[in-house]
């Protein structure tokens, strides 16, 4: 569930503070006046929005039902034999 979706405006406990230009205030004016919100609930919704799109592009990934196909067949199939790994892994840890 989202931040936006489970906050209760009622329990707002902690200040943000910002710096702006004349007119980057007044962009943010207009533009809260035109989504008939006060410039700070504009603001923590637009940043909230744009948290939680950052995170999502960390956290999640989308793929075409073809493509994971293609990714669940290259799991499931058997692992190959590659010499020279099992070499590797044949040798004592540096680590131990």
């Amino acid at each position: 569930m989202s931040v936006t979706a489970e906050r209760d405006p009622r329990s707002k406990d902690r200040r943000l503070n910002i710096r702006a230009s004349e007119a980057e205030k007044t962009v943010l004016a207009q533009a809260a006046a035109a989504s008939h919100m006060g410039v700070s609930q504009f603001m923590l919704q637009a940043a909230l929005r744009s948290a939680e799109e950052v995170l999502a592009d960390q956290t999640r990934f989308v793929v075409p039902p073809e493509a994971w196909a293609e990714f669940s067949a290259l799991l499931d199939r058997p692992a190959r034999v590659i010499p020279a790994l099992r070499e590797a892994a044949a040798e004592p840890s540096p680590f131990a």
